[in-house]
């Protein structure tokens, strides 16, 4: 019975809301203004120590809901410097490791922000260029199996696993020149599975990275070790000559 009732009639039935199409965009563009207005705040509240920590929880809680957030990072004065002076400022907690969760979680919140500034187009090269990878090395460097090193090891690979994941020689040649793959390889070492399970997926990007350059980084390293390592077993066989040699 229904396609027999007027035009007229079918289109203002209780059920359709004529306006719902003309409103609807509306009401999102509103939404999307409020929200860019609470990223912008919050992105200068990182210039105001009594709000930074508050600014960094929040930013980084939703962040995957802030469009441009990476520019908005980068082009406010002052917005990166305060991430970095968050990084900087637990250097000194590394060794001997005193690092607190709550200190762990408040720089893994700038970590996260930096990551995103790390994954945008518009902000990657200028990320890069600035070479702040090299903050976040002494964060792979770290030996300490506690869970607040853990988080910060891991989250510090998310910022660099966010560089890779585009096929950008200019980034891998970066990387490749300083001492990521040695870094690489500790974490592997030291940490958890998920930590190791990161540092792989890095160490053999085969859709970035061929293997013969992964081979001249490793080779050179690999002999490095192999005196540590011979040096090593001797001094075992000469402590505990039984053991160690019922094992070889």
């Amino acid at each position: 019975m229904m396609e027999n009732l007027p035009q007229s009639l079918s289109l203002n039935l209780p059920f359709a809301n004529p306006n719902a199409s003309s409103a609807n965009p509306s009401a999102a563009l509103l939404k999307k203004h409020r929200k860019m207005a609470s990223a912008e705040q919050l992105v200068i509240d990182l210039n105001n120590p009594d709000l930074r920590e508050n600014a960094l929880h929040e930013l980084s809680k939703k962040r995957e809901i802030f469009q441009d957030l990476a520019p908005l990072l980068w082009n406010t004065p002052g917005a990166i410097a305060a991430l970095l002076q968050e990084i900087v400022s637990i250097y000194t907690f590394l060794s001997p490791p005193t690092l607190t969760p709550a200190a762990s979680n408040r720089v893994c919140n700038a970590l996260a922000l930096l990551q995103c500034v790390a994954s945008h187009p518009d902000t990657r090269t200028l990320f890069l260029n600035a070479h702040i990878p090299l903050y976040l090395y002494p964060f792979l460097n770290t030996t300490s199996k506690t869970r607040p090193f853990e988080y910060l090891r891991l989250t510090s690979l998310g910022v660099i696993g966010a560089l890779v994941k585009v096929d950008d020689t200019e980034v891998i040649s970066f990387l490749l020149s300083t001492e990521i793959i040695p870094l690489c390889l500790r974490t592997m070492e030291m940490g958890s599975e998920l930590s190791k399970t990161v540092s792989e997926n890095f160490l053999i990007p085969s859709q970035l990275v061929s293997l013969s350059i992964i081979f001249m980084h490793l080779v050179p390293l690999f002999l490095l070790n192999l005196p540590l390592k011979l040096s090593h077993l001797i001094f075992c066989i000469a402590v505990y000559p039984l053991l160690c040699t019922s094992c070889l």
